[in-house]
């Protein structure tokens, strides 16, 4: 048994980046029609796919399907809240779905139907190596090994910018000082996917980095072919649907120029009624009757072939005559306008329109306290900035359920959020948490970058000292087969990008890139592809950048009135505690008082968001108070807040958490006047102006608000002279010394009624406060017994 496991078990492995790369199936999962391990550093993702036979009925799309399944043992880490077991996935495990998704989808056959099912669970996660992009390799060599029909494989790597030198699988280290952070998927042949963010690159270094990306995929994809080779699987016989070339030519002849006419409208509505139309008169010309009568062909063949002549169709008057649906050429940009403040309540607001799409983007600001906590495998466990997408159905005048955000919706906000990352200013700069929300509300193409767009109008609108604004374009592919020719698109629309071959988004300011996403629907592309589009992609940013300038081409001066005011401070991190308070009682009290939201790191750097700005002035007297080392010394004069009353006298709040005591013989302006009770005077809560006239060795301190007014500073206790009848506290010991002799310490009887004890002396206690009873609140004893 052990040696056929041991035979069963086949391994390749490879160095990348210094690091080795290895390739295992057979130890796991051996149910799944391909099952691979990948382990690149300590990081290690188990893929297993699974695959039916045969399509299912009436499906007209290619059911695949893939999970990418965080496990916070990976990390080390036990889920939070309160079931403590994995639910629905994070926002980075969908992303990471997504790119493992976009580069093998196309891969398949062509007409293939029949369900795929990929499910990559992360196993360990060593902090260092990202496991999204050992995701798709993964992926790509378990399709590679099954008998699933499979046109790759394919492989993909990380590649950074440090120094100015290009470094392949950077770990999240290296990626802190790294101008670029981009995933890149491929064939031996061809790229298939790129995916990442820059600090305003140039076109030319991307290439760069991307040509040698592609030269360590292709040998990620050749350990591949050695795998396969020995597991040896054979692919299970798949025959691609044979076109009906007789309906075909009866359906082209009965549109006849119509289709064209139909589709060349530049208005989206319009064109859709117009195809659909033609659409339901070649249904009811070729497909089942009404009245029962014996159809030549099933409507889903009209169909496909209907579909099929509408892409023939678009396609062949870009290529042939470098005419669009809508009329403009190949790298001409629709028609823009776009306007702030729109939204008079928000921190900040923008309407960006081009063509037929239309993103309104709004900006909210909060307080540090406010950012977002993550809780996955990756290291990073907050951010400040965030960027939701929202996609209604009625952008696009459809009728559908609203679910919550879709994959779709995260990733085109991920992107949006990436292409702002390089000009958003540090927290040390802006010490506030942003939200941007791009609400599409209509859709004819390219709204992840119109919001990209919004985003950037939205923020300066809001004030927020952006570096530089960004705008964002999306780029389309149109090839003619195995001749090689093509047709690159500037601007996409809806049409172009179903019935094109590749939907290619850049983003960036007017130096350079800031974020990139290409996703093909053909098996990759050239160099001189991807250098055309991003040169294309250049020229339309900066078309876009300009019409923005028109409408606004800076942050604003100051914040929205409605937007709070956030002020940062540092203290000792030791005073951190003196902030806060017993469970957190003095951070309340200061919130409460000054009407604040305040917020501690573990550094010591302190956060105040108020709406007052007074308020927020007030919040940083108080913790400045707490947290300095400030001396109080005889002789200053204060004003100060009545904290409490006692019958002899009051207590003021000089500093936060320093209170001193007004004797009742300190409160009148005439030495000569008697001040009967302290309420004739001061109450809780009222303002007065007092001096300091003694600091005790313990920290106590006497004040005077006599000496405040006259300003007359008194002597000192010690250098008084003899008062009449000497003074009580320098009448000797309260009681003889005790001896070590008896077991209370005390060579005196302690068993006698109260009464036999030896009687205090009359007045306070020596060295006690001058509140009354002792330092542990009990009252004094008087005569014999208590009083």
């Amino acid at each position: 048994m052990a040696l056929d496991y041991m035979t069963r078990v086949k391994s390749v492995s490879t160095e990348v980046a210094g690091r080795t790369l290895s390739l295992e199936t057979g130890r796991l999962a051996e149910q799944a029609h391909g099952a691979v391990l990948i382990r690149y550093g300590d990081t290690m993702v188990l893929a297993a796919v699974v695959g039916e036979r045969e399509p299912k009925e009436h499906m007209d799309f290619f059911p695949l399907t893939v999970d990418y399944e965080e496990r916070m043992y990976a990390a080390g880490k036990i889920p939070g809240g309160f079931i403590k077991r994995e639910g629905r996935p994070t926002e980075a495990a969908i992303l990471a779905a997504r790119l493992t998704d976009r580069p093998i989808r196309p891969l398949f056959p062509k007409g293939y139907r029949a369900e795929v099912q990929i499910i990559n669970t992360v196993m360990s996660a060593d902090q260092e190596n990202d496991p999204d992009t050992l995701s798709i390799i993964a992926a790509s060599a378990a399709l590679t090994i099954s008998p699933i029909p499979f046109e790759g494989p394919i492989a993909a790597v990380r590649v950074g910018y440090i120094d100015g030198q290009v470094v392949i699988n950077p770990t999240n280290l290296d990626l802190a000082d790294s101008a670029l952070d981009a995933v890149v998927a491929g064939t031996d042949d061809a790229i298939m996917m790129v995916e990442g963010e820059a600090q305003e690159l140039p076109e030319a270094t991307l290439l760069e980095a991307f040509t040698a990306a592609h030269e360590e995929i292709k040998r990620l994809v050749a350990i591949q072919r050695d795998l396969a080779a020995q597991v040896g699987t054979e692919k299970w016989p798949f025959t691609p649907p044979e076109k009906n070339a007789e309906l075909t030519a009866e359906v082209r002849d009965f549109l006849g120029d119509r289709l064209a006419g139909a589709v060349r409208n530049p208005n989206k509505v319009v064109r859709l009624e117009g195809t659909g139309e033609l659409k339901r008169e070649v249904l009811a010309r070729f497909a089942p009757h009404e009245d029962g009568s014996e159809p030549r062909y099933a409507a889903k063949d009209v169909t496909d072939v209907f579909e099929a002549l509408l892409k023939e169709e678009v396609r062949g008057s870009i290529l042939r005559e470098g005419i669009r649906p809508d009329g403009r050429r190949p790298d001409e940009v629709r028609p823009i306008w776009s306007q702030v403040g729109y939204l008079p309540r928000t921190h900040g607001s923008a309407i960006f329109t081009r063509g037929q799409t239309q993103v309104v983007t709004t900006v909210t600001l909060g307080s540090t306290a406010e950012e977002q906590r993550l809780d996955s495998i990756s290291p990073d466990d907050r951010k400040r900035y965030i960027h939701h997408y929202n996609f209604p159905p009625f952008s696009v005048g459809e009728v559908r359920r609203l679910r919550g955000a879709s994959r779709r919706d995260i990733g085109h906000g991920a992107l949006a959020e990436r292409a702002l990352l390089a000009v958003i200013p540090d927290a040390d700069e802006f010490p506030y948490t942003m939200r941007l929300v791009s609400e599409v509300v209509s859709s004819n193409g390219s709204t992840s970058m119109a919001s990209v767009c919004g985003s950037s109008m939205a923020l300066m609108d809001a004030g927020v000292p952006i570096s530089a604004p960004v705008a964002g374009v999306a780029m389309g592919l149109i090839t003619e087969g195995e001749s090689g020719g093509f047709t690159v698109l500037t601007d996409i629309q809806g049409m172009e990008d179903a019935l094109g071959d590749m939907d290619f988004k850049v983003a960036g300011t007017s130096v350079g890139v800031t974020a990139i996403q290409m996703d093909i629907k053909v098996k990759g592309i050239t160099a001189d592809i991807m250098r055309q589009a991003l040169e294309q992609a250049h020229a339309g940013r900066q078309h876009i950048l300009g019409k923005m300038a028109e409408t606004i081409a800076e942050p604003r001066e100051s914040l929205s009135p409605f937007a709070p005011r956030v002020q940062r401070l540092k203290i000792n991190p030791e005073k951190i505690g003196a902030v806060i308070g017993p469970g957190g009682k003095m951070i309340r009290s200061l919130q409460e008082e000054t009407g604040t939201k305040i917020d501690i790191e573990d550094d010591g750097t302190v956060s105040i968001s108020s709406a007052d700005p007074a308020g927020a002035e007030r919040a940083i007297a108080k913790i400045l108070g707490l947290t300095q080392e400030i001396r109080i010394e005889r002789g200053e004069i204060y004003t100060g807040k009545v904290v409490s009353i006692m019958p002899y006298g009051a207590f003021v709040e000089l500093l936060p958490g320093k209170d001193g005591l007004v004797h009742i013989s300190e409160l009148s302006e005439d030495p000569a006047i008697r001040v009967n009770r302290v309420e004739d005077v001061l109450n809780v809560g009222d303002e007065v102006k007092v001096m300091v006239t003694e600091v005790a060795p313990n920290g106590k301190v006497s004040l005077s608000r006599r000496a405040a007014i006259t300003g007359e500073l008194p002597e000192p206790k010690a250098e008084r002279g003899p008062r009449p009848g000497g003074d009580r506290f320098d009448r000797g010991p309260r009681r003889p010394e005790r001896s070590p002799g008896g077991p209370q310490g005390d060579d005196r009887p302690r068993s006698g009624p109260p009464a036999a004890r030896r009687p205090e002396p009359d007045g306070e206690r020596q060295g006690l406060s001058s509140r009354p009873g002792d330092s542990r609140g009990r009252p004094p004893f008087s005569g014999g017994g208590q009083s």
